[in-house]
């Protein structure tokens, strides 16, 4: 029987995240070499070579494709019983990192805190800023124990590495200026828009959600400008340089803006937590995610349309 070490297994996934040695064994604060010898000996172990050379660098062979699908189990499992001895020893209490894209924050997590304090005030909450495409990233690689992040559809793939919860669906207005010749237009609808010039991130979520929300009202937005900040975007629509869509957990009220809702259309964008698989049962993490759902409903109490 193989004797499994699960260091190399940790050596091989960094190398899967970051593509080459060099930068896997910085993540892992090793040097290339140890990294190296470590993935060879992990080869000497399973009878078969983990990686092999292209050029001047190495991918992984179809071997190590398979010791990765059964580590991403292995570690699941690990985490699971991580969360089973701290339930045991002693419930809810220490630490809990939580990385969330910005509106996230100041929308669900502050006000989650505040619940948590009341009913857990032994458990600490340190919260990360991060984009919305990086919180996966962080969250796989431990930087994080919870993540919030977007997408433009609810997720319902399952995804060995993480269980998903979905908090809520945030609906998208339009953002004028607001001399536009559409801004009081009655029944305005997405497609009437779709040849105004847009702002949206150039990159990540963002553009993801709007380019779907565009796209299922049968048109492509033509890009004006790149942004992700809102106060930019807003600043950019304020100026007459495009349109854009905002999504409502933002304070969008801002003078020289018209923001209408798009009655017809009811564009969203998904919200949705996540933990590493298995660490789910865990109390300390179990207690954030009933604050964030207890959040969320409450706005959605207040905001149907939510």
């Amino acid at each position: 029987m193989i004797d499994w070490d699960l260091r190399k297994f940790r050596m091989l996934r960094e190398l899967e995240r970051q593509g080459t040695v060099t930068a896997a064994a910085e993540a892992l604060s090793m040097t290339p070499s140890a990294v190296s010898q470590a993935l060879a000996a992990l080869g000497r172990q399973v009878g078969g070579p983990v990686v092999e050379p292209v050029g001047r660098r190495v991918r992984l062979t179809e071997l190590a494709h398979i010791l990765l699908e059964h580590g991403r189990t292995v570690f699941a499992q690990l985490e699971q019983a991580e969360a089973d001895v701290e339930a045991y020893l002693g419930g809810a209490a220490g630490v809990v990192r939580v990385g969330s894209f910005a509106t996230g924050v100041e929308a669900l997590l502050v006000p989650s805190l505040d619940l948590l304090r009341e009913s857990r005030p032994t458990l600490r909450v340190e919260i990360r800023e991060a984009e919305a495409s990086d919180v996966f990233s962080l969250l796989e690689q431990g930087d994080i124990d919870l993540g919030l992040s977007l997408a433009a559809q609810a997720h319902t793939d399952p995804d060995a590495r993480f269980t998903r919860f979905p908090l809520l669906a945030d609906p998208l207005d339009v953002a004028l200026p607001a001399g536009h010749r559409l801004a009081d237009k009655t029944g305005l609808r997405l497609a009437d828009l779709a040849d105004e010039p847009w702002v949206y991130g150039a990159s990540g979520p963002w553009r993801e959600i709007t380019l779907a929300v565009c796209a299922s009202a049968g048109f492509v937005p033509r890009p004006a400008h790149h942004a992700a900040d809102w106060g930019v975007i807003l600043s950019l629509v304020q100026a007459g340089m495009g349109v854009a869509l905002i999504p409502r957990l933002v304070d969008s009220r801002r003078p020289g803006v018209r923001v209408r809702v798009l009655a017809a259309d009811r564009p969203r964008r998904h919200v949705t937590g996540a933990v590493r698989r298995g660490a789910e049962v865990a109390p300390r993490f179990q207690e954030v995610m009933r604050c964030l759902r207890a959040v969320a409903e409450e706005r959605r109490r207040l905001h149907p349309a939510m």
